[in-house]
């Protein structure tokens, strides 16, 4: 008989990041949870008027699930769970504004870049940390939070380079030269018309992230918030492939209505 794995404790911390419906009166829920990573769950009922699920299962809050043995008559059956049983855990109310975009983005970000039940606790962490951070209003502490969780989520990942050193050499940066982040080639010699950084600024970034703390990582990435918004993107975007983001289209697309 093969080994088992970890079992699953009983109660674990989630967030909600996507549902479509199943049937008539169910819900199919990705879930972030913290002890297991991404899971695709049933939540049975939960589209009834009467069922207390309805006011928990919502986006943006954290709250606290049970789960059981996997589902039957769902395509991928062997991956999905279903809930037991949800409870709101406390945090902020649902964002509005420019802040509920941005939440969606980060939704997006974790449900095309993460693996199922592939664990990552400290970017849990993260991701809750960061939501509070967005603000209705768009400015530059939103914006901060923003490039601080794409940068744990691409170092979580094992996406993201180590900034300190240039990836062709694995020199230590010279902290008073440019350089650019390429999505190829990592840490190197910045190219015409390129977004720079200078070496003291991807020193301290990856002093930050190995740090650990997402304040002190926020704080570090407020500086020249464009060229960082510009070159996460592309390393982004590489890493997604053929998987657009939708939530940035539909950003996109209100700004121009409102212009």
């Amino acid at each position: 008989m093969p080994p088992r794995g970890p079992r699953a404790p009983a109660v674990q911390q989630a967030f909600v990041l996507h549902h479509y419906d199943w049937s008539e009166t169910s819900l199919v829920l990705d879930l972030f949870t913290r002890e297991q990573g991404r899971l695709a769950v049933v939540a049975k009922g939960a589209k009834r008027p009467y069922s207390q699920l309805r006011a928990v299962l919502l986006p943006f809050q954290r709250i606290q699930v049970s789960l059981s043995k996997p589902a039957k008559g769902v395509e991928g059956a062997a991956e999905v769970v279903t809930l037991r049983g949800a409870e709101w855990a406390g945090g902020a109310t649902m964002p509005a504004g420019a802040a509920l975009f941005s939440g969606y983005y980060l939704n997006e970000l974790l449900l095309k870049l993460l693996a199922r039940q592939d664990p990552h606790p400290a970017l849990f962490d993260a991701y809750a940390q960061t939501l509070p951070q967005l603000h209705a209003r768009e400015d530059v502490q939103s914006q901060a939070a923003l490039r601080a969780f794409e940068l744990r989520l691409l170092m979580e990942l094992g996406l993201l380079p180590d900034l300190s050193l240039s990836s062709l050499t694995q020199a230590p940066l010279d902290l008073q030269r440019h350089y650019m982040l390429s999505p190829e080639s990592g840490v190197v010699a910045p190219a015409a018309d390129s977004v720079t950084f200078t070496g003291a600024t991807l020193v301290q970034l990856q002093a930050a992230l190995l740090h650990g703390s997402m304040a002190a990582l926020q704080q570090s990435c407020a500086p020249v918030l464009p060229a960082r918004k510009t070159g996460l993107r592309a390393l982004l975007h590489y890493h997604l492939g053929h998987k657009p983001l939708r939530t940035r289209q539909v950003m996109l697309d209100v700004q121009k209505l409102l212009d």
